[in-house]
């Protein structure tokens, strides 16, 4: 018991109420804070507009005289109003971009390049004017493709299919020389074929062809009533810069036309290829600058710090002065230096590197490049110059589907309005249009020199098989070779008979069998001497013999009597020479 009390008294048990002992409080929980301050240095996301793609678009001022109302707006505007309901729910977002719009594209070289290379193509070769039937048109047909040069029809054809590819729409003007003439330019002109354009257009009568863009084109007058109508959904005039322009005085080219419900929507033009094309330039564009992005920052080197406390100091700032501090230091050339702490709450800053691998950043870069190509159908090594790599690599195959495309879009583009254009300058350089006259596209595709050649040799092949068949004669393969428009003979004379060459043997043996001949039939009476001496001077080119004789020596063998005729003696007289 003693024991006991003893302790109670050393601990002080017994003695009052014992203090209790303070519990241990847990560490307080580090909290990141980022500021208002941080947050707006970190970019924020462009939020998607809502479009409507229906909707009827701007000119510039000027193009519409006054408050002038499209004809046709109330009846075509119940249809765009219910096609602008039923998109909502189904629409991704594809609009008109307008012409500032698609203006500002075509200064990108992507959406450039798309254009000016099919437009190029379509007009590289061009056209060749040409005539059918047994008549010789041959001066008619050199007028007028000297007319097209006069006109410059190649490069304003050219310079609308790139108008119709950057603008979806494009025209070309018939200049009459009545350009400032309002009542006349609302008038129609024909097709260049009708009684409309033979009344309208006389000799000299078409004076130039003008490019004019889309934007300064607006629909004058157009049919929404009657889809079976010729002209439904078609302008029958337009407005150029506040004139009113009958149409047909105003070529329009339309390559890609959209539907019925959107043709007001797109200004009656078609869909251009900068807007067909604009998604996958931006996906380019963005892939481009990611991978250049990725070039530049593939190794990124760090340190680990205390981001609390550094955030916590005067918002940041000592933190974003450390990360500076080390990317000017992280230099080869220069020396980075960490914090080693001091072991306790002051933690050492430890370096990291991270490194991205870069082994398939050019598949991907190239494959962002090839789908522009694709919705243009523009070969890759058409569009960027670029050839395919590999073994037994070669692009002639998309080459020629792709010029076998050009073709078809050449008829679909072209053709029409080249058939007009054709009337209206046979109709100014001869006051009349000759139905037999037309034109046909000249092919893309031509062959190189090695594979010319073997074309060569198996025709040469042909025609000597020909001629020794008797199937032709040697003059009608000549005259074949001299037609060829690829032929190596451009002046080859189809009417000249080649002269095999002749040896000084054969020159000597000529001769004198030759005169031989002439002096014995002359002798025989069998021709007269002036006779004579014309068939030896003849032989004087190819023997270099008697070409002394002159026209004087033969004029003076004619003038001389002839001799007399020799009499016969008597029949007596022969028998006794007999006998």
């Amino acid at each position: 018991m003693k024991l006991l009390s003893a302790v109670s008294r050393w601990f002080g048990w017994g003695q009052g109420t014992v203090a209790a002992v303070p519990e241990a409080k847990p560490a307080a929980k580090r909290r990141k804070i980022i500021s208002d301050t941080m947050m707006a240095r970190s970019a924020q996301p462009p939020a998607e507009e809502n479009v409507n793609p229906f909707v009827i678009p701007h000119h510039p001022p000027g193009v519409v005289p006054g408050r002038t109302q499209m004809a046709m707006d109330d009846a075509a505007g119940q249809a765009q109003q219910w096609a602008a309901l039923a998109a909502e729910q189904y629409s991704e977002g594809l609009a008109f971009l307008g012409y500032p719009a698609l203006a500002q594209l075509a200064q990108r070289p992507e959406y450039r390049k798309i254009s000016e290379t099919i437009a190029t193509e379509m007009t590289r070769k061009w056209i060749v004017i040409q005539a059918s039937g047994d008549e010789d048109k041959t001066d008619k047909v050199a007028k007028i493709t000297e007319a097209f040069k006069r006109l410059n029809v190649q490069e304003v054809f050219r310079e609308a299919a790139l108008q119709d590819g950057f603008f979806g729409r494009s025209h070309v003007y018939l200049d009459l020389g009545t350009s400032d003439q309002r009542e006349e330019l609302i008038t129609p002109i024909g097709d260049g074929h009708n009684a409309i354009s033979k009344n309208k257009v006389g000799t000299g009568g078409l004076k130039r062809l003008r490019n004019v863009e889309a934007v300064w084109c607006s629909t004058s007058n157009y049919n929404a009533m009657d889809p079976l109508a010729p002209d439904f959904y078609r302008p029958s005039a337009w407005y150029v810069q506040g004139k009113e322009i009958h149409a047909s005085r105003l070529l329009t080219f339309v390559g890609r036309s959209v539907p019925d419900l959107l043709k007001p929507a797109y200004a009656f033009g078609g869909l251009s290829l900068s807007q067909m094309a604009k998604p996958y330039v931006d996906n380019w564009i963005r892939t481009r600058q990611s991978v250049s992005d990725l070039l530049h920052s593939f190794s990124t080197n760090g340190i680990k710090v205390n981001l609390v406390d550094q955030m916590n100091v005067d918002e940041g700032a000592e933190l974003f002065k450390r990360v500076k501090f080390f990317t000017n230091m992280r230099d080869n050339k220069g020396v980075m230096v960490l914090d080693k702490g001091d072991g306790g709450t002051d933690p050492a800053e430890e370096f990291f590197n991270v490194s991205t691998p870069l082994g398939t950043l050019d598949k991907l870069q190239a494959q962002a490049q090839e789908q522009i190509c694709s919705v243009a159908s523009i070969p890759l090594v058409k569009f960027t110059g670029i050839t395919p790599s590999g073994l037994n690599a070669s692009s002639d195959g998309e080459i020629r589907v792709f010029y076998d495309w050009i073709a078809a879009y050449q008829e679909l583009l072209f053709t029409e309005n080249l058939t007009r254009v054709l009337g209206f300058v046979q109709l100014s350089e001869f006051g009349e249009v000759d139905p037999s006259i037309t034109f046909k596209y000249e092919p893309l595709w031509s062959l190189d020199e090695k594979a010319m050649a073997e074309v060569r040799k198996v025709e040469a092949d042909t025609g000597a098989v020909l001629i020794a068949s008797k199937v032709i004669t040697p003059a009608e393969e000549r005259q074949r070779i001299g037609n060829d428009p690829d032929t190596l003979y451009a002046s080859l004379d189809e009417n000249a008979v080649p002269v095999a060459g002749v040896t000084d043997a054969d020159k000597a043996n000529i001769a004198a069998t030759l005169t031989a001949a002439i002096v014995g039939a002359a002798s025989d009476g069998v021709v007269s001497e002036p006779i004579a001496l014309r068939e030896l001077a003849k032989l004087a080119p190819a023997t270099g013999l008697w070409s002394t004789i002159t026209a004087g020596d033969i004029a003076e063998a004619e003038a001389e009597p002839p001799a007399p005729e020799p009499t016969s003696p008597p029949l007596e007289v022969e028998q006794a020479e007999a006998a």
